[in-house]
């Protein structure tokens, strides 16, 4: 089964809440937006949105300037039907962010779960190769990934985990690391899964 496959399936066939990245509002993802008092015609692109409350909350903030990319049709329909007559103010993108080739530059690059599943080398570096390009200067690249007292799978798939040095050796050609710190995030199965974000400010 394909990568898009898999996500197609997963949500085609599970609740939001039967997923182990559930989390009904983004506090610490909102919580950089408000520390670097983004402006809010700011260009802000929410990397696997699937089922992220993320767009809702900027939405409510007065946001106007967003787009949400995942490579799972079905979650961005979720998504949309979620928003209602709101989803108008939104643009989707269905596509694996590695083949995603944006027309324009991102003041705010936010991407919580999803780089994780970015298993070799040759993905993590096409990866850093296109955020250092599609992240504007000065502009605030946000990433939560498995640290390494993380899950070692996920959705049953193989993540790699990461620490603030490999990080910061993926990312700095372009970036200078701002902050890091780890997270523990509460599942709805009630189980633990720590996370590691990492804010790095485009040169």
């Amino acid at each position: 089964m394909s990568q898009k496959e898999h996500w197609e399936n997963v949500f085609s066939t599970k609740k939001e809440t039967e997923v182990s990245w559930y989390q009904r509002y983004p506090t610490t993802s909102l919580d950089f937006i408000h520390k670097h008092t983004i402006a809010k015609n700011a260009k802000i692109i929410d990397i696997g949105g699937g089922d992220s409350y993320l767009i809702d909350a900027l939405l409510e903030l007065g946001y106007t300037n967003l787009y949400l990319l995942d490579i799972s049709a079905k979650a961005i329909e979720r998504i949309k039907n979620r928003l209602g007559a709101n989803a108008a103010k939104v643009t989707f993108i269905v596509s694996d962010v590695l083949e995603f080739t944006p027309d324009t530059t991102f003041d705010f690059w936010h991407d919580r779960a999803s780089f994780h599943f970015l298993t070799t080398q040759s993905q993590i570096a096409k990866y850093a190769k296109l955020v250092g390009s599609a992240v504007a200067k000065d502009g605030n690249l946000v990433l939560g990934t498995f640290s390494e007292n993380g899950p070692k799978k996920c959705s049953g798939l193989d993540i790699t985990q990461h620490n603030e040095a490999t990080m910061n050796a993926i990312f700095k050609t372009n970036f200078d690391l701002v902050e890091s710190f780890t997270e523990d995030h509460k599942t709805p199965f009630d189980t633990i899964q720590n996370f590691l974000f990492c804010n790095f400010r485009k040169r």
